[in-house]
């Protein structure tokens, strides 16, 4: 695992064979503790909690996980970490099934050049049912980062969230954006229409920082960039 700082004592990447994951750490003193977003594979806790502590903070203090889709790569290691340090874990009630293993993953609609990739995809150690102790919805706003709004995203899944913290210009995007050699549309969509809607609406939240779910985050220019990459996506 590859730990990448994006905001000085701040913002943190986790970056995993496949996939990757953010710890966003608001201070001392903040009574917030410490947020991850997304929990890589299943095999990831480990790794995550020794960053932490490579960073001189303390995985005890981990106090949410907040999932931004049900896929493997993206929830894997939740419950463990929550188990170890008591955090909270959140998701959006459509995708919230689907992590706690009720339903099945829903099927991608996959175009041609996706296929290969996919396949690639599936070879992430599938995740077991974990637990969702809180269902989030559209709009609401946790206590981190100085409030972080909970963006409904979907497309990508039917549950997938955004999350963005207007304080400090950071976006969070999941898997509806991806930086892959360029700001593109995520792929393996259930929906690209609703996907592509929902590019539209995370770009026009014009964001300074953005953290996607696969590639790296994007720091300089990052409002121009997504708006273009948008506008060219459709």
């Amino acid at each position: 695992m590859d730990l990448v700082p994006v905001l000085p004592r701040r913002l943190y990447m986790f970056r995993f064979r496949i996939g990757q994951a953010y710890l966003w750490h608001d201070g001392p003193g903040s009574g917030s503790g410490l947020t991850l977003v997304d929990a890589g594979d299943i095999d990831a806790a480990p790794a995550i909690e020794d960053a932490v502590r490579g960073l001189g903070l303390d995985p005890a203090r981990i106090t949410r996980i907040v999932l931004t889709h049900g896929h493997r790569d993206h929830y894997g290691a939740a419950q463990e970490l929550a188990d170890r340090h008591g955090a909270e874990i959140l998701a959006h009630p459509l995708d919230a099934p689907v992590i706690r293993g009720e339903l099945p993953v829903p099927e991608p609609d996959l175009l041609d050049w996706e296929r290969p990739l996919y396949e690639h995809g599936l070879t992430a150690p599938e995740a077991p049912p974990t637990r969702v102790d809180r269902e989030v919805a559209d709009g609401e706003v946790l206590p981190f980062g100085g409030g972080a709004r909970v963006v409904h995203a979907p497309g990508h899944t039917p549950g997938s969230i955004a999350l963005h913290l207007p304080r400090h210009g950071v976006l969070f995007t999941g898997d509806c954006v991806a930086s892959v050699e360029k700001v593109m549309l995520g792929v393996f969509n259930v929906d690209r229409v609703r996907a592509l809607d929902t590019f539209r609406r995370l770009a026009a939240l014009e964001p300074r920082t953005v953290c996607f779910g696969h590639g790296d985050p994007l720091t300089q220019d990052a409002a121009e960039v997504m708006r273009a990459a948008a506008e060219a996506a459709g």
